[in-house]
């Protein structure tokens, strides 16, 4: 999963690509609408998505780990609405990642974490993918290969 150059931007809704970075802050693009603009480090506090993992009792998960959990798993347990209650989305995230630390991932982690899955869904889901579309055709030709030489 590609999730590198996908941000999150304190007082900006929604998730931004990173086009480039300055001294002084990032140049990002809107996913929903293209556009770009700069955000100064002195107004805003950056997350690359990439680096946020979820706790469990024994590890952290990534977050790339559990958006295609998330995805894989939605046919037989659909993702709920971000205002449903609390004991209703720890119950379906417990199906995502079952051992996640009560304590430690807090229900509006949940919401977050279902708000950026269906920001991803509509805006970006093919970008998010193609790395990791690209990596399993290069295992399977490599796993061809082999089994040539083999025979």
């Amino acid at each position: 999963m590609k999730l590198d150059n996908i941000i999150s931007v304190s007082g900006l809704p929604g998730l931004h690509k990173l086009i480039a970075t300055r001294p002084n802050g990032l140049l990002i693009e809107s996913f929903d609408n293209g556009k770009r603009q700069f955000v100064s480090v002195r107004k805003h506090q950056f997350t690359p998505l990439v680096s946020i993992g979820i706790y469990t009792y024994t590890d952290v998960a990534g977050i790339d780990d559990v958006l295609m959990k998330i995805d894989s798993t939605q046919a037989e347990n659909p993702v709920p609405d971000v205002n449903d209650k609390a004991d209703n989305l720890r119950a379906w995230f417990k199906t995502i990642v079952a051992d996640h630390d009560d304590d430690r991932v807090h229900i509006n982690d949940i919401r977050k974490v279902i708000k950026w899955y269906t920001f991803l869904k509509q805006y970006a889901w093919e970008m998010v993918t193609a790395d990791s579309a690209t990596e399993s055709v290069a295992e399977v030709v490599e796993e061809v290969k082999d089994e040539e030489k083999e025979i």
